[in-house]
């Protein structure tokens, strides 16, 4: 490990700033490489012709639907690992680790075989008919062997994020996600294999990373003494802990897919204005994410050496700097707000609706700021239960408002205009309450020691 990332238990001597940004600047070029090289995927499949690219769109919502959900797999690694980092046992944080890669393994082996069973039947649920569903079902057919490795890199990235390491998976994402774009523009076009290509290149990448991430962990849990083979006690802990923080996960996932049905159900301009709105809030949250990401292991190290003021006074730090990065974020949304919806639609009504959309983004960043990072603190004091529970609380709140808006029968801009009112204001006002009420009115989250 490195000293820069603290001797536990030593307290870490740089300025909390530094700390902040040292694991949240790499946390934001790993959670941007993604996106930009799915960019890089898509052009490549769409010169192959229409049918395929929409083939491709769909087999891909499969898998990120599905590996969506087993992203708590990173989520409750973290916590765990960073505690037994601030309590001094390197060896036991290891071990968190491996019991989190195991669980990865077996939770990828299982979906990949229910998505052999399952996935052309998940795929016509969806729509996938006619040309485009022998695309479909070879995008997801050959992705499958891939999905137990973006699992265990899913968990390998939580263990080295909990030791306070950003650097490492940001360096393994560009190599990775890079690799991945060459290996797909060689097998899609030169050796001919279309769609079925893509899903293979990405497949091996993602071994490609996976084993990596093996090569840096196994060595030090061997240094460590570390038993490599699985401890059935401790991976049935990691599991009930990775059950409340898929919960969680599901919540969320359900909040949006029911915006995107309202969305729809008020008509194709709204549904145009939402998708693009939505894109600008999903890039919006890279940077409120990965400030999340730095508090999980942030917090997580002061409670596993139990420095509690200085677990508040991190939590108070990151949330203003929550609250701010959400201002200076929200500011450029609000300025970008009239002309660049004109990049994305010639439709002047649909513009129209895009910029109302993005000014009431604008408003919100502060307050997604405040939410997201308290959803950082609270996974990093393992408070996982929770956060389940409170995000069926804010579902709770959220979806009779999504009703009511259908019930209007509102069209046009004002549709639009209740619809992300309801999504970035009242459904992030409902979190920040959840959120807020516990790390503010309670100390039942900041259990100290080397387990919670």
């Amino acid at each position: 490990m490195k000293k820069a990332a603290g001797l536990p238990p030593s307290q870490d001597p740089r300025p909390l700033p530094r700390q902040i940004l040292t694991l949240a600047v790499p946390a934001l070029g790993a959670l941007v490489a993604e996106p930009l090289f799915l960019m890089a995927d898509t052009a490549i499949i769409g010169w192959l012709g229409t049918s395929e690219l929409a083939g491709a769109a769909l087999g891909v919502t499969v898998m990120h639907t599905v590996v969506g959900l087993m992203i708590f797999l990173a989520y409750s690694t973290t916590p765990a690992v960073a505690r037994y980092v601030g309590a001094g046992k390197i060896a036991k944080a290891l071990a968190a680790g491996r019991d989190g890669i195991w669980l990865a393994l077996g939770l990828g082996i299982v979906l990949a075989l229910a998505g052999l069973a399952g996935g052309e039947r998940m795929l016509q649920a969806i729509g996938s008919a006619g040309e485009i569903h022998p695309h479909a079902l070879d995008y997801l057919l050959w992705s499958l062997p891939g999905l137990p490795a973006m699992l265990l890199v899913f968990a390998a990235v939580g263990a080295l994020r909990g030791f306070q390491d950003t650097k490492t998976p940001l360096i393994v994402a560009a190599v990775g996600f890079g690799g991945n774009a060459l290996l797909n523009l060689i097998l899609v076009h030169p050796f001919g294999l279309g769609v079925a290509g893509a899903a293979i290149g990405t497949s091996a990448a993602q071994w490609g990373m996976a084993i990596t991430y093996l090569a840096i962990l196994i060595p030090r849990m061997r240094r460590a003494s570390v038993q490599l083979g699985p401890d059935p006690l401790a991976l049935r802990n990691t599991a009930r802990v990775g059950g409340w923080m898929f919960l969680r996960t599901v919540t969320l996932r359900a909040a949006l897919v029911a915006t995107v049905i309202v969305a729809t159900d008020l008509g194709p301009e709204t549904l145009a204005a939402h998708q693009v709105a939505f894109a600008f809030f999903s890039t919006l949250a890279f940077v409120l994410d990965a400030l999340a990401i730095a508090a999980q292991a942030l917090i997580g190290r002061e409670l596993g050496a139990s420095r509690e003021a200085q677990a508040r006074q991190m939590t108070r730090t990151m949330v203003w700097w929550g609250i701010g990065f959400g201002a200076v974020v929200g500011a450029l949304t609000a300025i970008a707000a009239p002309w660049a919806p004109h990049l994305f639609t010639p439709d002047p009504q649909v513009a129209q609706m895009i910029t109302v959309a993005l000014f009431v983004l604008a408003a919100a960043q502060p307050l997604a700021g405040y939410v997201f990072v308290l959803d950082g603190v609270l996974m990093g004091a393992g408070d996982v239960r929770y956060l389940a529970l409170a995000g069926v609380v804010n579902l709770a709140i959220y979806l009779p408002a999504l009703l009511w808006i259908i019930s209007t029968g509102t069209s046009g801009t004002e549709s639009i205009l209740w619809l992300w009112l309801a999504f970035a204001l009242l459904f992030m006002a409902a979190r920040a309450l959840t959120l807020g009420l516990r790390t503010h009115g309670s100390k039942r989250w900041m259990v100290l020691g080397e387990t919670r």
